[in-house]
């Protein structure tokens, strides 16, 4: 899996901390049809992950042995893995665990990375270069090699999983806000509000916070992108989810070796994790386009 293609956000023109327009951005993100088409497969993925024990015909872990390696059709649409367990029913609960690793571990990596991009960039001298460093250590290790190692050290499991994947994306936040605050404690609200007498923390919250969000957003939506791609990679390896719970990743392991006999068990979850990695690319081509100042007429 090339988990390098996933693109990272591209930088957002610093603009005035905006108070919260809900629908005008959902205005902007809908005027591009690939956001649209992004926004509803995500909705659709979500609905599908809620509802899954409803959706689901057949129990995800239900062994059935005289049913193994049944085609596509019939009573099973997506066809049966080596077990008799009925793959659509995996498909569904897979969701699930992608969805919940994509938002908790995007969620350590934004809350981590976003203070420490605050504090470095606002304190600047020694704060900012220890700050840094560390970043650029983590950041020297691939992604994908870095999170095998923790999970390996941690222990194989869905928790250590969405942990090793939150440190993982931490730098890239930290290195972004640090970036927008730069440009932003030097703007002359900002400014004025020093001079006001305010507290540095006070300043960071109501004055610079809110002008870093656009480009968090963007980052966000595609570091969940990569968060659900590589959940799979380790789940492949079997540092991940572990059985019998359904996850993608571990689909794709069962069915390479039954990739002549029976292509359909890794045809599924393959188009799964394809389908979701890329809606929240489009999805974030949108915030961007949506957020960017520079691009709204």
């Amino acid at each position: 899996m090339a988990l390098d293609a996933v693109r990272p956000a591209p930088p957002l023109a610093v603009a005035a901390p905006a108070r919260g327009r809900p629908a005008v951005l959902l205005g902007r993100l809908l005027r591009g049809h690939l956001a649209k088409v992004g926004l509803l497969v995500i909705a659709t993925l979500v609905v599908a992950a809620v509802l899954a024990p409803a959706l689901a015909p057949y129990d995800p872990t239900e062994q059935r042995l005289e049913r193994m390696l049944q085609p596509p059709g019939g009573q099973h649409l997506l066809g049966t893995d080596d077990l008799g367990r009925d793959i659509l029913s995996r498909v569904l609960y897979g969701a699930r665990v992608s969805l919940l690793v994509g938002v908790l571990a995007v969620g350590i990596s934004l809350l981590a990375g976003v203070s420490l991009g605050l504090v470095a960039g606002y304190r600047g001298g020694w704060v900012d270069d220890v700050t840094m460093r560390v970043m650029d250590g983590l950041l020297a290790f691939p992604a994908l090699v870095l999170a095998l190692a923790i999970t390996a050290a941690l222990g194989p499991s869905l928790r250590n999983a969405m942990i090793a994947l939150g440190i993982v994306g931490i730098p890239g936040f930290a290195r972004l806000v640090r970036g927008q605050v730069l440009s932003l404690r030097a703007q002359e609200y900002v400014e004025a509000a020093r001079a006001a007498g305010l507290a540095d923390g006070r300043i960071v919250v109501r004055h610079i916070l809110p002008g870093t969000l656009a480009p968090i957003i963007v980052h966000a939506s595609l570091r969940v992108a990569f968060a659900v791609l590589a959940e799979a990679g380790l789940s492949f390896l079997g540092l991940g989810t572990q059985p019998p719970t359904p996850s993608w990743g571990s689909m794709l392991n069962t069915g390479r070796e039954y990739l002549e006999m029976a292509p359909w068990l890794s045809v599924a979850p393959g188009a799964a994790i394809f389908v979701t990695t890329l809606s929240f690319n489009f999805l974030g081509d949108g915030l961007r386009d949506a957020l960017d100042p520079r691009l709204r007429v």
